[in-house]
């Protein structure tokens, strides 16, 4: 089967490698230093939940394990297009923690199973103005983009690509402009 894919020009997509997530506190500092942006102390996991006990329980474990700490009880939302949005709450400056629980939510999806349900995970920022920056992980490219909301349904193209110039050393970030969907409505944007 190899072979068909080289002779068609296919290839396999890139695997995801969830210990990319950790490099976002390290691009958090760059990202304050070029571009004025902090953490707001929000991040998310999205995916689409499944059905059956199997993953109801899963989910479930996965939302009991990070509401075991002494942070705040981790929210489970739906957004208007039927993603599932796990959020975590945290001290803006405890940026590794919180990555680190949307790391464990990752994980957790996919050691039991359920990592082609995952789509992407985000991490909330904000500059003194009140510019909302999201930097999304796509689970399925393994790759960064940014993404910034400007008002009703309209992105900060600009902004976007601003950043991405930004971090281009710190993450790996989605070359294919075409991927870096809108995420409407995500918590913490």
């Amino acid at each position: 089967m190899g072979f068909l894919k080289n002779v068609f020009g296919r290839s396999d997509p890139p695997k995801a490698n969830l210990d990319n997530l950790f490099a976002v506190p390290s691009a958090a500092i760059t990202l304050e230093v070029a571009a004025g942006f902090k953490p707001t102390g929000v991040a998310s996991a999205c995916y689409r939940a499944a059905e059956g006990g199997a993953f109801a329980t899963t989910q479930s474990d996965v939302q009991a394990l990070l509401d075991a700490d002494a942070g705040p009880k981790v929210e489970r939302s739906t957004d208007d297009f039927g993603f599932t949005w796990l959020v975590c709450r945290r001290d803006p400056n405890e940026l590794s923690e919180l990555v680190t629980e949307v790391h464990a939510v990752n994980s957790a999806l996919e050691n039991a199973g359920f990592g082609p349900s995952l789509l992407c995970s985000l991490v909330a920022f904000e500059d003194e103005s009140g510019r909302r920056l999201g930097l999304v992980y796509l689970y399925k490219q393994g790759t960064f983009y940014p993404f910034a909301p400007k008002g009703e349904k309209q992105r900060d193209n600009a902004l976007e690509l601003q950043i991405r110039g930004v971090l281009g050393d710190d993450l790996t970030i989605e070359p294919e402009l075409g991927r870096w969907m809108a995420v409407w409505g995500a918590p913490g944007l």
